[in-house]
């Protein structure tokens, strides 16, 4: 890359002109040609761009949304005001109030969008919006009673974890799932582009990688959780425990998967109260992990397995280089 040397070798002084310093037209004169280049490319359509006479979902907004399901869903948590019992009914109908608007308002746009983008007439988008809202907020009683499940199973199955106050301010995999929960009753609604959104932010913030249309069952727990991936189809049972790098993902794809496998199933099935330890990969749609099976840490699975089964790999050979075993009392030194 070319070095630029912008004031020479003299010494730059405010006070008095310099003539070698181009002027201020000269200095901006590659803008114009680049933007007619990118303005070219955006309106031939073979770029994607957003310049389109109807609105867009905004990234910023679907963020706020799940922050204010969380102040919905776990009063006193996520809120800087104090709350009691004198104050939580009127909290809730505040935030709950605004949480619709808003969420209708980023509906309407991603309906509008999806009509746009498919050539489709978009008739009574706002009502629409508005009814997929309501049937939204209707389903919180519900998807709050499974995070309390949820939150049972990460205090049973991690001794580390001594309250529910810990699961809810700092487990990333609780919050991976409180989004998941929250995305997925909005595919259920069939809302276009606002449940990836959301799968993404929930992604950015904990390494968990969970497709909103996957259907996962109550008390459900991710320990540690960094590096879990679920496929869009994937199916899992009541009380089942993953760890971190789990991937229950698709088996090798052909490049016009796209178009061919979008509406078949190409994950695997989890059944009841299965345990899936470390760094396993479990792949195929046709492949079925059988109630209270226990998979182990890096075990690459592409076949079902029934019911009651472990699945373990061989204790590899170690190889050891200076002393193999410490002497007890130099350990406990």
């Amino acid at each position: 890359m070319k070095k630029l040397n912008i004031m020479g070798s003299k010494e730059f002084i405010p006070s008095e002109c310099q003539p070698d310093v181009p002027s201020g037209q000269n200095l901006f004169s590659t803008v114009p040609p680049i933007v007619r280049q990118l303005t070219k490319g955006f309106a031939s359509k073979k770029w994607s761009s957003h310049n389109e006479p109807v609105p867009i979902p905004s990234k910023h907004e679907v963020e706020k949304l799940i922050q204010q399901a969380q102040q919905i869903l776990f009063p006193g948590y996520f809120t800087g005001m104090i709350l009691s019992a004198e104050n939580l009914e009127y909290h809730l109908g505040q935030t709950l109030s605004t949480f619709y608007e808003n969420l209708a308002r980023q509906v309407s746009s991603a309906i509008r969008h999806d009509c746009f983008r498919h050539n489709k007439s978009c008739t009574k988008c706002r009502e629409r919006s508005y009814e997929i809202a309501s049937a939204a907020i209707t389903s919180l009683p519900e998807i709050k009673e499974l995070l309390e499940l949820d939150i049972q199973a990460t205090l049973q199955g991690d001794p580390a974890a001594e309250n529910a106050d810990e699961v809810i301010f700092s487990y990333p995999g609780f919050f991976a799932i409180l989004v998941y929960r929250l995305a997925h009753r909005l595919v259920e609604l069939e809302v276009p582009l606002i449940p990836r959104i959301m799968s993404e932010y929930a992604y950015s913030r904990t390494a968990i990688d969970i497709h909103p249309g996957a259907e996962i069952g109550n008390s459900f727990f991710i320990d540690h959780g960094a590096g879990v991936v679920i496929g869009a189809t994937t199916e899992i049972g009541n009380r089942v425990r993953l760890y971190q790098g789990v991937t229950l993902g698709a088996l090798s794809l052909p490049r016009n998967a796209g178009e061919k496998l979008r509406n078949t199933k190409r994950h695997p099935t989890i059944e009841d109260e299965v345990i899936i330890y470390a760094n396993a990969t479990i792949l195929g749609g046709k492949t079925v992990i059988g109630a209270r099976s226990i998979v182990g840490g890096n075990v690459w699975l592409t076949e079902s397995i029934g019911p009651d089964t472990k699945v373990l790999l061989k204790q590899p050979e170690l190889v050891y280089i200076g002393k193999k075993k410490r002497n007890h009392e130099t350990a406990a030194k």
